[in-house]
C-alpha cells in the first residue's frame, strides 16, 4: 500500500522526490540531502537500497522512502530496513559506465522484483535510449507487469546549446517529451525526472505527470542552506491547483 502522504501528493499533482543517488553511500552527503529535502517541503526522498542507509535515514526524517536499485535482491534487505518504496531507475550513473537497460530487461527486472514483492509499492524508469514510441510501449508493459509509478528520464543524453532559461528548457525536452507520451497511454501516475529545475518542473506537470524527480539540482550543493532553498523553490514553482490524476 503506498503511503498515504505520497498518494496524496501524486492524486494532486504535486509530487516532489529528490533524489540522492542510486550510487551515493555518503552517509553524511546522503543525510543532508534528505534532511533539506524535508524541510524544503519535498513529497519523499529516492536513497541508495543500502539498508545501513535506509536505516539512518528513516531516523531523521519521516518522509517516505524510496529505494532505487537494478539488482531485485536487494529490494528485500531495503523494505525489511524500512524503505516505503522500490524503484527500478536511476539509470544515469550507469549511462557513464556504458551500461545501458533495454526494454527486454527492464521488464524482466520488474517481474523479478514483483516475484519477490509482490505488494510492496514499485516505481520503474523507462530508459530514454528508447526510442518514444518504445518508450510508450515498455510503460504499458510495464503497469501490466505490476508497477505502480512510471518514471521518464533524460536529462544525460540531452546537450543544451544555450546557457540559462533557454539552457535549462533544452536540457528537460527528453524527459517532458517521454511524461506527456507516457501520461497519455496509462492509467497510473508518472514522475517526470532527470534534467530538471524549479524552471521545467511545472511544465512537467503541464506535460500530464503527477510529479517530478531531481537530483542534481538538489544533491550538486554543498550548502545545506542551498539545498532546502533549492528545494523550496521547486515546490513554489509547482502549480497549487491541478486535475485529479488516478494513483494505483
Amino acid at each position: 500500500m503506498m503511503h498515504p502522504h505520497l498518494h496524496s501528493a501524486l492524486a494532486q499533482r504535486r509530487a516532489i522526490k529528490i533524489i540522492s543517488g542510486l550510487n551515493n553511500f555518503d552517509t553524511e552527503h546522503v543525510t543532508a540531502v534528505v534532511k533539506a529535502a524535508e524541510q524544503g517541503g519535498a513529497t519523499f526522498v529516492d536513497i541508495a537500497a543500502d539498508p545501513d542507509l535506509i536505516q539512518t535515514v528513516r531516523q531523521l526524517i519521516r518522509l517516505p522512502i524510496c529505494v532505487s536499485a537494478v539488482e531485485p535482491k536487494k529490494f528485500v534487505e531495503a523494505v525489511a530496513a524500512g524503505a516505503d518504496l522500490i524503484e527500478i531507475g536511476n539509470f544515469d550513473s550507469f549511462y557513464a559506465q556504458g551500461r545501458q537497460f533495454g526494454a527486454g530487461e527492464v521488464l524482466a527486472l520488474t517481474r523479478q522484483t514483483r516475484t519477490l514483492l509482490p505488494t510492496i509499492p514499485l516505481s520503474v524508469t523507462v530508459p530514454h535510449i528508447l526510442e518514444l514510441d518504445q518508450q510508450v510501449q515498455l510503460a504499458t508493459e510495464l503497469v501490466n507487469a505490476g508497477a505502480n509509478l512510471i518514471q521518464t528520464e533524460g536529462g544525460t543524453s540531452s546537450d543544451p546549446d544555450h546557457a540559462g532559461t533557454l539552457g535549462l528548457m533544452e536540457k528537460a525536452a527528453p524527459t517532458l517529451a517521454a511524461a506527456y507520451e507516457i501520461s497519455r497511454s496509462v492509467d497510473i501516475p508518472v514522475l517526470c525526472a532527470s534534467g530538471l529545475s524549479n524552471v521545467t518542473a511545472p511544465l512537467a506537470i503541464a506535460a500530464g505527470a503527477s510529479g517530478v524527480g531531481v537530483g542534481s539540482a538538489v544533491n550538486r550543493l554543498n550548502d545545506p542552506l542551498a539545498m532546502v532553498a533549492a528545494v523550496r523553490s521547486l515546490v513554489e514553482s509547482l502549480p497549487q491547483s491541478v486535475n485529479q490524476s488516478a494513483v494505483g
